[in-house]
């Protein structure tokens, strides 16, 4: 089966097409991928989802790499905030 994952870096996204056997897990679309070497802090997704590593895969998913947030959402709210008062 055939899969995309792409991932979204600050300086442009990077796109692997990868073909993986049948039963495949998106761990494994994303080790064929070589796009990042270490998992850990890193979330992903099929079609804007949220998947797990054990996800079973079907032809023709599209795996997002998502980074971690730089800031808090919330907290850089808080200091626009307080910069405008």
């Amino acid at each position: 089966m055939k899969v995309e994952v792409v991932y979204a870096r600050p300086d442009g996204a990077q796109v692997a097409s990868v073909s993986l056997p049948a039963g495949a897990t998106l761990r494994d679309a994303l080790a064929a991928s070589n796009l990042v070497d270490d998992l850990e802090g890193y979330s992903f997704g099929i079609f804007g989802k949220r998947a797990a590593l054990d996800h079973p895969l079907a032809e023709g998913d599209r795996i997002e790499i998502y980074r971690p947030l730089a800031a808090d959402p919330k907290e850089a709210r808080r200091l626009r905030a307080r910069k405008k008062r």
